[in-house]
Order: C-alpha cells, then structure tokens, then sequence
C-alpha cells in the first residue's frame, strides 16, 4: 500500500473525541489524510474537530455517519461501551477494514489491570460481532499525550498489528508509518490480540513509575 493509495482513503475515528482518537486523528490529518472524527454527539464531533482544523482535513460527525464516510475505520471508544456500538453499525462497517484500538483494563488502588474477555480479546469480540468487516488490531500502546503534544514532532514508537487478512494488516501498517517516528509492525494473527491490548496495562506502571510516556519498539526488525 502506497502513500498515494492511503492519500485517497477517508479515516474515520469512532470515540474521536476522547484523548486517544483525537489524537491519532491529528497524526493522521498532519500526514495530509482524509480524517472524520466521530463521536455519541454530531456536537462534539464537530467541536473536536474544529480544534484540530489547523493541522489538516478534519471533520466531525456522530459515529453512524463517521462509520458509513470512512474507508478505513478505527475504534477507540471505552470497553464498556465497545461491543454495543459496534453491534449498532454492523451494515456501515460491512466490507471496510475496521481497526480496533480498544484495552479492556480495570483500575484499582494498585493501578491498571487486564480484564478478561469472553471473545479473548477486544479485537476478538469486534470480529465477531462484525463477521462481513475486516477486523485489525492497532494502535494499542500509544501514548494520547505524546499523540496530541503539538511540539512532538516525532511519535517514536513501533505500532504492533494484528490480523488475519495480510492485505487489511500491510494497509494499517502503512496508515501507522505515515506518523514521523511511528512504524507499523505486524504482531501476528487475531488470536494473539489479547496480551498486546493487555500490554498496555504495564506501559501505564511504567508511566507512573518513571513519569514517562512508554512505547513499544521491536528490535532486529
């Protein structure tokens, strides 16, 4: 997949109005993409959007109507609101590569933890609720603050992609390498989903031990 083949694509960001999704939707309109945020509130997405529109093409608008504008769609809502969503757009997402960012974690005194999934993993349970979808894992170990830091110009992190379909995981591998610093890495099938989602539980101990903004970097690659 070529630069000029993504350049042609929309990217539409469900939950893009949360730290995450606006962030990667900045990263993506810096690069010269397509971008629609979505969001519960047509409202809100377009307020979101607005605050982004002077790094590049972005719109907002609520999550149906994001989902049926984009080509490649990402989600990066909540876990407990994840499964009802997706379930809820299973005809605009059918036929596109839809790429799921959720961590299902839980915080306690001790700090972030995985959850378990009944699927196996977010990305899991997406696939299985959107079988006509072409279903990928990324994005996952991003930092939001280093995303939306304008005077980050470079995200240095490699980005582990998950997927059965090698034509939808080379196409997300490239939309991660058109972010400065940022390289996308295949990370295996579906089913190897989960301990990367659950990964980002000890990237946040890591954070706060260290008052940092961690990554993942893959070595002799």
């Amino acid at each position: 997949m070529t630069d000029h083949d993504l350049a042609s694509l929309t990217i539409a960001v469900l939950g893009g109005t949360g730290p995450q999704g606006r962030g990667l939707a900045r990263r993506f309109a810096a690069a010269g993409l397509d971008v629609v945020l979505g969001s519960r509130s047509a409202d809100r997405a377009r307020e979101a959007a607005t605050g982004l529109g002077d790094v590049g093409r972005v719109r907002g608008a609520d999550n149906h109507e994001a989902a049926a504008a984009g080509d490649v769609v990402l989600v990066v809502v909540p876990w407990e609101g994840h499964a009802e969503l997706l379930s809820s757009l299973t005809s605009e997402l059918a036929g596109k590569v839809v790429v799921d960012c959720v961590n299902p974690l839980g915080f306690d005194k001790q700090g972030a933890y995985a959850l378990p999934v009944e699927e196996g993993s977010a990305t899991q349970q997406a696939a299985a609720i959107l079988p006509e979808s072409r279903v990928v894992g990324a994005f996952h170990n991003v930092s939001a603050v280093l995303l939306l830091d304008p005077d980050v110009e470079r995200v240095e992190t490699d980005v582990l992609v998950l997927g059965d379909d090698r034509e939808a995981t080379d196409l997300v591998q490239a939309l991660a390498d058109v972010v400065p610093g940022m390289r996308g890495m295949y990370g295996g099938r579906l089913r190897n989903a989960h301990q990367v989602e659950a990964l980002t539980a000890n990237l946040i101990a890591i954070n706060r031990r260290y008052k940092a903004h961690a990554g993942v970097r893959v070595t002799d690659v």
